[in-house]
C-alpha cells in the first residue's frame, strides 16, 4: 500500500534559461512571492475540502494575473506584435474529462475558459480556438478584456530584442526610444515558459490545469502544447497528471505529458521515475523543458533539463509552501 500523503498541490511557473548572476536578489524574491501566493491559494480550498479542479484553476489565475509568468497578463508577444493564449484543464476520471482552448486575445484568464468547456453539461467538445471560443467565453460571463490588458514593458522589450538579434531596425529604435529604456540582461531571459499546477484531493481526484503565452515572436496562429491533451496536460487517476513546459513542438511530437503516465502504466515505474526519464529523454532528441507531475497519493516530481524551472508544492496536512527556482535547489 502507497504512504498517502493526502491533499497535495503542486505548481510551475515555466522553465528555462534562468540564470541566477541575471536576476537581483528581490526579482527572485519576488518570483518566489509569487509562486507562494499561487499555493496559497489552491491550498485553501483543498484544505477546505474543496475540490482539485477548482484548486488548480485557482492556482493558475494567480499565475495569469502575475505579469512575472508567460500566461495571461504576462504573455509574449507573436512576431507580428500581439498576445495570443492558449490552456487546457482535465480531470483523472475514467472519462478524461479536458477542455482546451487556443487563440484568445481578449479572455482574461484562458484557465477559466478551459475549465468552463469542461464542466458545461451542454458543451459537446473539448477544444474551441480563436473567435468562437471568445464569442463562447463572453456567452458564459467570463470576462473580456482589451487586448492592452496584455501588453507589459518587458515582454514588449523581448518581443523587439528577439525580432531585431541585436540588429534594430530604424523603426524598432523609434519604439525602443518612447519606451525609453535600453534593452539590457534583464530583458533577455527566456520568456518561453508556461505555467501549470496539479492538485490531489481528500477524495483522490486528480486535476491539471496548464496556460500559456506560447513562446516569444511565434508565428500568429501557432498553437503549442499547452492546449493539446497528451502533449503538454495529462491526467489519469491510474497513474498521475502531468503539466508541461518548454519547447512546445518537442512536447507535442513526444507526447510528453502522456507518456510519463505510460511508462506508470506500462512499466510499472514510480511517478519520480517516469517523470525524470521522460525529461531526460526529452533532452536527448533535443528538447528543452521540464514536467510537474503527481499521482492520486500525494507523490509528486518535478524534473526539469534546462537551468531552471519555477515550481513549488504544498501538502494540507502541513500547510507550509516550498518554492524553487534553480537546478541546485
Amino acid at each position: 500500500m502507497e504512504n498517502n500523503h493526502g491533499p497535495t498541490l503542486v505548481i510551475h511557473g515555466g522553465a528555462g534559461t534562468i540564470v541566477r548572476n541575471k536576476f537581483t536578489e528581490e526579482k527572485l524574491q519576488e518570483h518566489r512571492e509569487a509562486l507562494k501566493d499561487s499555493l496559497k491559494v489552491g491550498y485553501e480550498i483543498l484544505s477546505k475540502g474543496g475540490s482539485s479542479i477548482d484548486a488548480v484553476e485557482a492556482s493558475v489565475r494567480v499565475m495569469e494575473d502575475c505579469p512575472l509568468f508567460n500566461a495571461g497578463k504576462g504573455s509574449v508577444f507573436t512576431k507580428g506584435g500581439k498576445n495570443e493564449l492558449e490552456a487546457s484543464i482535465m480531470l483523472g476520471i475514467s472519462s478524461h474529462t479536458a477542455g482546451a482552448c487556443t487563440l484568445l486575445r481578449t479572455v482574461k484568464n484562458p484557465i477559466s475558459l478551459a475549465k468552463t468547456l469542461l464542466l458545461d453539461p451542454d458543451n459537446p467538445h473539448v477544444f474551441l480556438g480563436g473567435i468562437e471560443a471568445e464569442n463562447y467565453a463572453k456567452s458564459k460571463g467570463l470576462e473580456i478584456v482589451d487586448p492592452g490588458y496584455f501588453f507589459t514593458e518587458l515582454r514588449w522589450k523581448q518581443h523587439l530584442d528577439g525580432l531585431e538579434k541585436g540588429k534594430i531596425s530604424e523603426n524598432s529604435e523609434n519604439i525602443i526610444s518612447i519606451i525609453g529604456k535600453d534593452i539590457d540582461d534583464e530583458f533577455n531571459q527566456d520568456p518561453t515558459g508556461t505555467v501549470g499546477a496539479i492538485a490531489v484531493d481528500v477524495n483522490g481526484i486528480i486535476a491539471v490545469a496548464t496556460s500559456t503565452g506560447g513562446f516569444n515572436n511565434k508565428k500568429e496562429g501557432r498553437i503549442g502544447d499547452t492546449p493539446l491533451i497528451s502533449s503538454g496536460t495529462w491526467v489519469d487517476n491510474e497513474t498521475c497528471g502531468v503539466s508541461g513546459t518548454g519547447n512546445g513542438e518537442y512536447f507535442i511530437r513526444y507526447s510528453v505529458a502522456h507518456d510519463v503516465s505510460a511508462r506508470m502504466k506500462y512499466l510499472g515505474e514510480s511517478v519520480h521515475e517516469a517523470a525524470t526519464n521522460v525529461v531526460k529523454d526529452l533532452k536527448k532528441v533535443g528538447g528543452d523543458g521540464g514536467v510537474i507531475a503527481l499521482d492520486k497519493y500525494g507523490n509528486f516530481s518535478m524534473p526539469f533539463n534546462t537551468s531552471g524551472m519555477y515550481r513549488g508544492y504544498i501538502r494540507v496536512s502541513e500547510g507550509v509552501p516550498y518554492v524553487y527556482i534553480f537546478d541546485d535547489e
